[in-house]
């Protein structure tokens, strides 16, 4: 917000300032996305590697009403993906090797070409696949093992 002030010459007050960050805790989850967790929790366990701090997914966990087996945070591995540490430290937290994670993400920037690298099976929610944007990633190209256009998708694809 500073950058925009500077930028287009106003001085943003300090709500301004704060207002993405702010804004974090009342972000809601996509419509699908807690019957799609519950669902898969029946069957596998269920880990969350983010690119964000604890305290913040902690209000975001608010919306979700869900329990992961695992937390993975940015705070947590000192690092944001697309480094491959995050998925070394989530696989090493989950004691499991590449073959037995599925990771399931929206961004191929930050997940998809990272993971894949790794040998890790990536599925690709493209919520935008009706859209030219890559929204607010940088554009990567990478092949996921599965695109979906949302994770109820996904579900009925797994069943």
């Amino acid at each position: 917000m500073k950058k925009f002030g500077k930028k287009f010459t106003f001085a943003p007050t300090q709500t301004e300032i704060n207002c993405l960050v702010d804004s974090i805790k009342n972000w809601q989850p996509f419509p699908d996305t807690v019957a799609a967790l519950t669902a898969l929790k029946q069957k596998y366990k269920v880990a969350v590697i983010s690119n964000i701090d604890d305290d913040f997914f902690a209000a975001t966990a608010k919306h979700l009403k869900f329990e992961f087996d695992w937390l993975i945070t940015a705070e947590k591995v000192r690092s944001y993906k697309p480094s491959t540490r995050n998925f070394e430290i989530a696989l090493e937290t989950m004691g499991i090797s590449t073959d037995k994670l599925l990771h399931v993400a929206q961004s191929i920037y930050h997940d998809i070409v990272p993971a894949a690298s790794m040998g890790i099976s990536t599925v690709w929610v493209n919520r935008k696949h009706d859209k030219a944007e890559f929204g607010a990633t940088l554009p990567a190209s990478g092949q996921p093992d599965l695109e979906v256009p949302d994770l109820k998708t996904l579900i009925e694809a797994i069943r």
